[in-house]
């Protein structure tokens, strides 16, 4: 789907939808959220996903009479996929009111927009942003994050990495923050397993040719590759590497096993292991829910971005009910230490660095009703990570 597409879909989409909404509250003003994501760029795929499940929890909530007697509205705008895009977005809508900020995947983009947010009087809920720095050193009252961050995700990586048979690794990572973070844990991480990593390579953003790496990754001595890889990269990565064989040695993924991924890169990610943020499989009340809506709508479970998403802008309503207000400083201070249904069950916003404590889950790529995608096996429990970051002084 396009930027003008998507934009045109989200418009007629309120429009249909106001046809057949129910009063709202007369006193209630409007509960407006500003969607800022990729619609262009790297993250254009992960982008356009993110504003579904954004644009779904809206209109659902507006269905049912919205939250706490308040219209949903919102504005989308597109982040460029680069932190001045996301700066300049983000300040545009939030300056017009749409103040409850939600949608960025890089964690650049997040960290920009958590500098900010006093500024703009704003208020922001990372959805698909892991760097640990959000939750941690660079911490903001204004920013909440309900996907998991990289701590959370390497914590249960270690814990299933102790059952890999493989003991001989390469790693492949984006060459930018996240990807050496990734890379840096794994290397400690083999070494404390007993497991070896015999070569480490980090790839240019915007990479084309993966050749000269899969060469390496290919002519290494090693039984298994930890790829940390994302957007249009880690697509042309994928490709790449089935074309040259490199996916007959077992790819372990960081963030990779998304649902834009395994749809672009035909059967090449077949098999494949990694950590999984959302499942349609989390067998909870308001997941079961949330899929069932999502089919009838849709005609498929939704992505991992997509319940991401829709988890987050129930961040938002949560802290309107609970603050009583739609002023982003208010809604801040209710929903620090609340604890609230999720579509991943009974969760709460860490007062201490305003990170979601939810489940985790390992999974892999396969079939499902003629479907290829990524499928939950292996559910680990919040209580893995539960102490908030060090770093992080609120």
């Amino acid at each position: 789907m396009k930027r003008r597409d998507l934009l045109a879909g989200a418009v007629l989409s309120a429009m249909l939808g106001s046809l057949a909404l129910p009063a709202f509250a007369a006193a209630g003003e409007p509960l407006r959220i500003g969607a800022v994501s990729s619609l262009s760029g790297v993250f254009e795929q992960q982008g356009q996903e993110v504003l579904r499940g954004i644009q779904f929890a809206i209109d659902e909530a507006n269905a049912n009479g919205g939250v706490d007697g308040r219209k949903v509205e919102v504005e989308i705008a597109d982040d460029e996929s680069t932190p001045d895009g996301g700066r300049r977005s983000a300040e545009k809508l939030a300056r017009q009111g749409y103040n409850l900020l939600i949608g960025p995947i890089s964690s650049s983009i997040s960290l920009t927009l958590a500098q900010n947010l006093k500024r703009w009087d704003a208020m922001y809920v990372a959805v698909a942003s892991k760097l640990d720095a959000l939750t941690g050193q660079s911490c903001n009252a204004r920013m909440f994050r309900t996907n998991h961050s990289d701590r959370m995700d390497l914590a249960m990586m270690k814990e299933w990495m102790a059952s890999v048979d493989e003991k001989r690794f390469a790693i492949i990572a984006a060459d930018y923050t996240w990807g050496h973070g990734s890379a840096e844990f794994f290397e400690k991480t083999a070494k404390e397993l007993g497991k070896e990593v015999k070569v480490t390579l980090y790839a240019a953003m915007g990479t084309k040719d993966f050749a000269p790496y899969i060469a390496q990754l290919r002519d290494a001595d090693v039984d298994a590759i930890w790829v940390a890889m994302v957007g249009r990269d880690a697509i042309s990565f994928v490709k790449q590497a089935d074309t040259f064989g490199l996916t007959s040695k077992r790819l372990i993924g960081h963030a990779l096993i998304f649902n834009y991924l395994v749809n672009a890169t035909g059967t090449a990610t077949s098999g494949v292991w990694g950590n999984i943020g959302y499942g349609a499989e989390i067998d909870t009340p308001k997941n079961q829910a949330f899929v069932a809506g999502w089919q009838a709508k849709f005609g498929r479970v939704p992505t991992e971005n997509e319940g991401q998403a829709y988890n987050g802008v129930q961040a938002i309503f949560e802290g309107v009910r609970l603050a009583g207000s739609t002023a982003p400083d208010a809604v801040a201070k209710a929903l620090a230490g609340a604890r609230y249904e999720t579509i991943y069950g009974p969760a709460r916003m860490r007062a201490g660095d305003h990170q979601l404590e939810i489940p985790n889950y390992i999974g892999r790529v396969k079939e499902i009703d003629g479907v290829l995608r990524p499928v939950v096996e292996q559910s680990y429990p919040a209580a893995l990570y539960a102490t908030p970051s060090p770093e992080c002084a609120l």
